[in-house]
């Protein structure tokens, strides 16, 4: 009898051992790989766009209006069981190229530009009218393809969706 306890309490250990090393969480990084030595290479003033796409390879994402700026991005993400991941740490690193295609400047950016949104609920706040399902159902009834006072191309009049 002393045995069968023992074997039972002995699996139910084990079971939850192998349960609870199933709730680790996941840490992932995403986007580019910042090598150090390398981003020291590029110089300001020296270095343009061909040698630092050749050096640091292209980049996450570009500028599209005004100053030319390029933008290597890399993210480290955590998720715990049953949630969504969340960003742990960012960074950065921003290229400012000048007129002539040249280097003006680098520099870093890091968790200050991560926001976090917060929808308050599952409806979309939209400008117009609150109406009921059915009087989306049955408001067009008599007001799609009517002929207001018996002639064709009038503005449409009712309580349609278009109307007033």
């Amino acid at each position: 009898m002393r045995n069968s306890r023992l074997m039972v309490q002995g699996a139910a250990m084990l079971a939850l051992g192998l349960a609870a090393s199933g709730c680790a969480s996941i840490k992932d990084h995403r986007g580019y790989i910042i090598d150090e030595a390398l981003v020291a290479s590029v110089q300001p003033g020296v270095d343009n766009k061909l040698s630092v796409e050749r050096t640091l390879g292209r980049p996450t994402f570009t500028s599209q209006f005004g100053r030319q700026t390029w933008y290597y991005v890399a993210q480290n993400t955590k998720q715990r069981p049953f949630t969504r991941p969340r960003t742990a740490d960012q960074n950065i690193l921003v290229v400012d190229f000048d007129a002539r295609g040249n280097v003006a400047t680098l520099s870093r950016e890091g968790m200050e530009k991560v926001v976090r949104l917060s929808p308050e609920s599952d409806k979309t706040p939209t400008l117009g009218r609150d109406r009921s399902f059915f009087q989306d159902l049955f408001g067009n009834i008599g007001a799609v393809g009517a002929i207001p006072g018996g002639q064709g191309g009038g503005a449409p009049t009712g309580t349609g969706p278009n109307g007033s």
